[in-house]
C-alpha cells in the first residue's frame, strides 16, 4: 500500500484551500457541486440505502455530500487533505447542528488508524485530483465491510470531456474557477474498472452524468463520454 505522504498533490490541496471560504456559497465556485448533489445522493441511496449505515466520504471538501448523507440517517465520517476545507465543513455542520466527524487526512493515513469497517465509502470528484487513484481504491476496499459499496465519480479523459469540463465549464460558462481540472488527470472508465478489479472490487453499476446549461440541471444518462458515477461492491469470493 502506498505511503500516505506520496499520494498527495500539494498543488491540488492549495487549489482547494483557496476555495474553502466559498464552499457553501451556492452561487460561488462550488455551485456545480451544489446543483449535482441531489443526483449524487439519490444515486447512492438507490443502489445502497444509506439510513443507519456507516459511511466514509473520501475527499469530502467542505461537506456538501457528507451533510446530505447524514441528513438521510447515516453515520458519516468525512476526510480531506485540505485543512481549510475541513474547517469550513466543521463550521457549517456546527451551524446546521448536524452530528458529523471530520478529519484532515488522506485515505491511506486514515486506514492506518484501523477504523471499524464501513458499509459505504464515497469517493466523488476526487480520483482525478490525486497522483495514484489505484492506491485510493485499494485502501477503500480494505475499509469496506463484506459486500460493502464503494461509489466513485470522475471525469472521462475524452476530447468531449475537455470541451465540456474545461473549456465550457471553466472558460465559457465560468461555472468553475480556471485550473480546477487538468485534462491529463481525467480517468477513463476502463482504467477505473481495471484498478477496481485489481483490488477485488466488482462493478455493479455505472451511469453517465449530463449537465444541461440551459436548465442548470444534472441527469443520469447512458453516455459516459464526459462525467460518470459508478458503484463497486467488495468482492468476497477471494
Amino acid at each position: 500500500m502506498m505511503n500516505e505522504s506520496n499520494n498527495v498533490d500539494k498543488d491540488e490541496i492549495k487549489k482547494f484551500d483557496g476555495m474553502a471560504s466559498t464552499w457553501w456559497d451556492q452561487n460561488g465556485p462550488m455551485k456545480p457541486l451544489h446543483q449535482m448533489n441531489p443526483l449524487r445522493v439519490d444515486y447512492i441511496n438507490q443502489h445502497h440505502a444509506v439510513a443507519n449505515q456507516r459511511i466514509l466520504d473520501v475527499g469530502c471538501g467542505g461537506g456538501i455530500l457528507t451533510e446530505a448523507l447524514a441528513k438521510k440517517g447515516a453515520s458519516v465520517t468525512g476526510i480531506d487533505m485540505s485543512q481549510k476545507a475541513i474547517h469550513a465543513a466543521k463550521e457549517h455542520a456546527k451551524q446546521e447542528k448536524i452530528d458529523l466527524t471530520y478529519l484532515e487526512s488522506s485515505i491511506e493515513a486514515f486506514a492506518q488508524t484501523k477504523p471499524e469497517p464501513f458499509d459505504i465509502i464515497t469517493c466523488l470528484e476526487m480520483v482525478e485530483h490525486v497522483p495514484n487513484y489505484a492506491s485510493v481504491l485499494a485502501t477503500c476496499q480494505s475499509l469496506l465491510k463484506p459486500n460493502g459499496s464503494l461509489f466513485v465519480s470522475t471525469i472521462n479523459r475524452t476530447p468531449k470531456a475537455y470541451l465540456f469540463a474545461i473549456v465550457g465549464a471553466e472558460y465559457v460558462l465560468r461555472l468553475l474557477p480556471r485550473g480546477t481540472h487538468e485534462y491529463a488527470k481525467f480517468v477513463q472508465p476502463a482504467e477505473l474498472h481495471q484498478a477496481a478489479e485489481t483490488c477485488q472490487l466488482k462493478l455493479n453499476n455505472i451511469s453517465g452524468v449530463h449537465y444541461n446549461p440551459l436548465t442548470q440541471h444534472f441527469k443520469l444518462t447512458n453516455n459516459l463520454s464526459v462525467n460518470c458515477i459508478a458503484r463497486y461492491k467488495k468482492d468476497t469470493k477471494n
